[in-house]
């Protein structure tokens, strides 16, 4: 993990259930959660949306933390919302999540788009705003603070747990600006929703809609199988040569991690492992060179 990095991050419930699926109690855990996540680990959240079998979010992390901030979240999400449905079985589907790091601030406006414009190319609803769950609005970001109440249930009312907590929708590194970041956004958001209202009704394909969304069993899933990518990517950039720049330094880390390893296993005690390592470090305090 490198400091100062913004990713589009997902994760997707187990058998693409409807588990997070919108309602007030799974809204409020959601959000409490990911207020409390931020201020705790310093990831800054930019834009986020949950829909009902899997969330994105757009985030920067300064400190390196993505990982212990996405393990708590996910963690305290799955153990809220499995109690408010009165259920105990696996909530996130294995090796579900993905961080995908953006290279530049034009693959941050995609990327954000594309998060906010989720709900319309799953054919749930027209626009966005629709949406009953969970979904930032341009304006939000570098805008107000959200101030979010911890849920009465599940967590315990004299606890450890803040009350309240803040949620600032940041703009990210690279803009001069929050306007012309949010005007850039909106710009291409509305055009990602235009796009695919025009190819659901070419294809005379029905929006779910509200009603039925809310409607939706917990237990259920998709009628539509999943298409089965054989690519995980872990870096997005429109510029071709970026993107492979990107991609060598990535296996040069990759190759260097790999021999430190090998040297620690041979017992070797001053090897340094390559900058970006994230578990060793923290867990075990390995030496790491510097940026």
């Amino acid at each position: 993990m490198l400091p100062g990095t913004t990713y589009l991050v997902t994760r997707r419930c187990a058998q693409r259930q409807f588990l997070l699926k919108p309602s007030p109690a799974t809204n409020a855990i959601f959000l409490y959660v990911l207020a409390v996540a931020s201020l705790k680990f310093g990831v800054r959240v930019h834009a986020f949306v949950v829909l009902s079998n899997h969330f994105h979010a757009i985030v920067s992390d300064p400190d390196a933390r993505l990982p212990a901030f996405e393990q708590y979240l996910d963690s305290l999400v799955a153990r809220a919302v499995n109690a408010s449905l009165g259920q105990r079985e696996a909530f996130w589907a294995p090796s579900s999540y993905s961080a995908v790091r953006l290279l530049e601030p034009g693959d941050v406006i995609d990327k954000t788009a594309y998060v906010l414009a989720n709900p319309v190319a799953a054919g749930l609803v027209r626009t966005g705003r629709e949406w009953p769950g969970l979904w930032s609005a341009p304006e939000q970001i570098g805008g107000d603070r959200i101030l979010v109440r911890r849920p009465r249930f599940f967590f315990r009312e004299k606890g450890p747990m803040p009350e309240i907590v803040e949620l600032e929708l940041s703009v990210p590194p690279g803009f001069d600006s929050s306007a012309e970041f949010r005007d850039r956004v909106a710009e291409a958001l509305t055009i990602r929703e235009r796009d695919a209202v025009r190819a659901a009704d070419s294809e005379g394909r029905r929006f779910l809609g509200v009603r039925r969304v809310l409607a939706q069993r917990p237990a259920g899933q998709p009628a539509m199988e999943e298409s089965r990518r054989g690519l995980s990517p872990r870096i997005a950039g429109r510029d071709k040569w970026k993107r492979i720049e990107a991609l060598a330094r990535l296996v040069d880390f990759l190759r260097a991690y790999r021999a430190a390893w090998h040297q620690m296993r041979l017992g070797v005690r001053d090897v340094v492992f390559p900058h970006g390592t994230y578990w060793l470090r923290v867990a075990h305090g390995v030496a790491c060179a510097p940026s």
